[in-house]
């Protein structure tokens, strides 16, 4: 995938698009902050138009990790929102239910993320030996969307500004606000909603796009 991720396509229209389509058909989000590689700002507002987005949408240019295009994005949203959710474009076939059920959690929580129970068994390896079985009770797999107070989500990464260099950096927002003591309940996702990663993967998406005849 040598072009941007968010742009590549999939069934002959780009990764991005999906998300948009999906964010369309969601009723409770007012508004949307798209953090974009340099100079594909053009092509968003494409999407933009072709997806039907009839909310207010912003463009602005990521930053250098995936937590420095959040808080970017975080910080043009509206002030007056109370919630915010942050989606992966490399996830492009998360259901607008399951935004609005990220919405209704983090509404009642503080915080919602859609998680899959880890169905594998976990080895511990060092070289080529396993070490150590570990349990998988109680372990989820974090997909996105991912769904915060805004007040909250805040708080948790200028936490995280101030600690930068002497805490390991979080991989998720869900994490951040796990460091400040903030609730985060979990909302059931779904096999389908996978992160684009590999060209595998692209291939699976394909394929489900083509058997659900998504346009």
């Amino acid at each position: 995938m040598s072009q941007p991720k968010a742009f590549v396509p999939i069934a002959g229209r780009e990764m991005l698009y999906y998300s948009l389509r999906t964010i369309a058909a969601v009723p409770e989000i007012v508004e949307t902050v798209i953090a974009l590689p340099p100079g594909m700002e053009s092509a968003a507002r494409r999407l933009v138009r072709e997806a039907g987005l009839g909310i207010p949408v912003k463009l602005t240019p990521g930053g250098p990790e995936r937590h420095d295009s959040v808080r970017i994005g975080l910080g043009l949203t509206s002030a007056e929102a109370e919630i915010v959710v942050v989606h992966d474009a490399a996830r492009p076939l998360a259901s607008p239910a399951l935004f609005s059920a990220c919405i209704a959690a983090a509404s009642r929580s503080g915080g919602a993320i859609a998680v899959m129970p880890l169905a594998d068994t976990l080895k511990v390896v060092e070289g080529a030996m396993i070490t150590a079985t570990r349990p998988r009770t109680g372990l989820y797999r974090a997909q996105t969307p991912q769904a915060f107070r805004r007040g909250l989500l805040i708080a948790a990464h200028e936490r995280a500004i101030a600690a930068r260099g002497r805490a390991p950096i979080a991989t998720d927002d869900a994490e951040l606000v796990e460091r400040i003591g903030g609730q985060v309940e979990v909302v059931e996702g779904a096999e389908s909603n996978l992160k684009i990663t590999t060209l595998a993967d692209l291939e699976l998406a394909t394929a489900l796009i083509t058997s659900r005849a998504i346009d």
